[in-house]
């Protein structure tokens, strides 16, 4: 049972405070797995600096890292979990909308939507779910959130900071003094906790709710998420493939906000907007000011409507533009050409997995077909997933016969078994690229692939997130939740999760594959807690796995650097079997 996996970690971390500064850890002492293993000392030191700093965010991408290269190292997992809540307490502290929309909540709204979470959790999450570790996930939300300067200025800004420290250290004795067996008892405890928080610190009652109800699902695992109206309908919108706004995505919690890249054919584009551009101001507000949330919450709106950006650029003189909101499509099939034209190797990047990957990719195989390919190079590095339906259609493309994925769930539902079908296959050789960051829905296809003896993994390991998240709108409240529904499973029965899809062909490349998008923390791929990227005017989540020209000098000159292309590419030549195409 998941629960009672990360039941070590809860227990763990009650026995500690939750704020950096109340957790000792004693470098290469008793306190690590790894004792004197000087590595690992190096990061949780590196982590710690990011910590102090209030760095969130690069504290769980570095604990993320770390946990890659040490997976059994207890003391690297207990600091990614504490900075993951340190993290997503902050985020949410930042969003104007939600913070209005909890304000407007009454008391037994909050609560109400709080026994709603627990519903579907029960009803939808893939393992059973234990009241008393939930609880005890929002007791975490709670301590840690008192904590933290944005919490307590949004909440307790005149609270004296003892009294507020006495209640946190002495929270847990309210909310975990029994063991919790049903929705009612959790949700009674809820409300005694929230309860005395107003009695003793004036702490508004649906504040302490919230609290709560982030926890039940954020420490479930790393994937499931409680969502604002806003980030439910901008991971819709990712899984559609379009979205109203700019056309721009931001790196994430920097101010001023720093563009990373401009969509093509999109409305920042076509004003002119660059990547490496800083928006200093959005309207009137000055977006050091206002923070990269609220800055980013201010260039969405409705579709047709403008707003006003003051653009700093390099050592340029700063100067104004304003752009009109309209719905831009977002691409998932990209570099699409053929990289040897002589031997015949076509090429195409899938960045993602959305409803119109299918029909790209499909003009993709025909466009190159027209120019002669005899083999084909499809790059998943750097993919880290999208819509479920997706991947298994993609890779419906390339099998007649076999399995392609299976899911397994708490509920008969979620138990399917996907198999290829035999019309519309094509039979070139193929040879799929792979990386650490290909995850989700890229694993599907990799896996059906190698499963199958369909083509030729080339690259490492990928990421291994072998989950699938569905949505759930609530109806107590604008917004949802992003749960764990089922894990997946190769053809060949391999669990995905934690292990990920091995490549044929192991190639190491220390290149950094250019996908428009800012790293992120995979466990982000959780709307609620990663932000990755804004292409929309908001800070857009990594969606849930619900799951030109030739350029034929310019590839030359990216294989040349690229050790896993240019691997491909002698691999996809030789595997060249048939002199022809075809389509069955």
């Amino acid at each position: 049972m998941r629960v009672s996996q990360n039941g070590t970690h809860f227990a763990r971390i009650g026995a500690f405070a939750f704020a950096l500064f109340y957790c000792a850890i004693a470098f290469g002492a008793e306190g690590s797995s790894a004792g004197n293993d000087h590595a690992v000392i190096n990061f949780l030191r590196s982590g710690v600096q990011l910590e102090q700093g209030r760095k969130w965010l690069e504290a769980v991408q570095h604990y993320e890292k770390a946990t890659r290269a040490f997976p059994s190292d207890e003391e690297i997992k207990l600091r990614l979990l504490i900075s993951r809540i340190h993290y997503d307490v902050n985020r949410r502290c930042q969003d104007p909308t939600l913070l209005q929309a909890v304000r407007a909540m009454s008391v037994e709204q909050s609560l109400e939507l709080y026994s709603e979470v627990l519903a579907l959790l029960e009803m939808n999450y893939v393992d059973v779910v234990d009241m008393t570790e939930i609880v005890r996930g929002g007791t975490a939300y709670l301590e840690v959130a008192l904590t933290e300067p944005r919490f307590v200025h949004a909440f307790l800004a005149n609270k004296d900071a003892v009294v507020i420290e006495q209640f946190r250290t002495s929270i847990h004795r309210v909310a975990l003094a029994h063991p919790i067996r049903s929705r009612l008892e959790a949700r009674k405890v809820v409300a005694t906790v929230a309860s005395v928080a107003e009695r003793d610190l004036s702490l508004a009652a649906t504040a302490t709710v919230l609290q709560f109800i982030c926890g039940a699902v954020g420490l479930l695992d790393p994937y499931s998420s409680f969502l604002s109206a806003g980030e439910l309908s901008e991971t819709e919108s990712q899984i559609e493939g379009n979205f109203v706004g700019l056309g721009i995505a931001l790196q994430p919690q920097e101010v001023p906000l720093r563009i990373l890249n401009v969509i093509p054919r999109g409305p920042a584009q076509e004003a002119g907007l660059l990547s490496g551009d800083r928006i200093i101001e959005v309207g009137a507000a000055r977006c050091t000011e206002v923070g990269a949330e609220r800055a980013a919450d201010l260039l969405r709106g409705p579709e047709n409507s403008s707003v006003r950006l003051l653009i700093q650029r390099q050592s340029q003189p700063v100067f104004e533009v304003t752009i009109n909101r309209r719905r831009v499509e977002v691409s998932s099939v990209e570099k699409v050409h053929m990289i040897d034209k002589t031997a015949g190797v076509g090429h195409l990047k899938v960045t993602s997995f959305q409803k119109t990957t299918t029909q790209e990719l499909d003009d993709a195989l025909w466009a190159l077909h027209r120019q002669g390919m005899r083999s084909l190079i499809v790059d998943l590095r750097g993919n880290p997933g999208g819509w479920f339906n997706a991947a298994v259609a993609v890779a419906d493309r390339f099998l007649d016969v076999g399995g392609i994925v299976s899911t397994r769930g708490k509920n008969g539902i979620e138990n399917q078994n996907y198999s290829a079908t035999r019309g519309g296959t094509w039979q070139m050789p193929l040879v799929v690229l792979v990386d650490g960051d290909s995850a989700s829905a890229s694993e599907i296809f990799a896996g059906a692939i190698r499963d199958n003896n369909r083509g030729l993994l080339v690259g490492s390991t990928t990421y291994g997130k072998g989950s699938v998240q569905g949505l759930f709108p609530t109806k107590t409240f604008p917004g949802g939740l992003r749960l764990t529904v089922s894990k997946f499973y190769s053809p060949d029965g391999d669990a995905i999760s934690e292990r990920g899809v091995a490549p044929h062909v192991p190639v190491n490349s220390t290149q950094i594959v250019a996908t428009g998008v800012a790293e992120q923390p995979r466990y982000a791929a959780k709307p609620a807690l990663a932000p990755s990227s804004d292409i929309g005017g908001g800070f857009v989540r990594s969606a849930s796995p619900i799951v030109g020209g030739d350029g034929e000098r310019l590839i030359e000159d990216s294989a040349a650097s690229d050790a896993v292309l240019r691997t491909a590419i002698e691999r996809a030549i030789s595997a060249q079997l048939a002199p022809h195409v075809s389509r069955n």
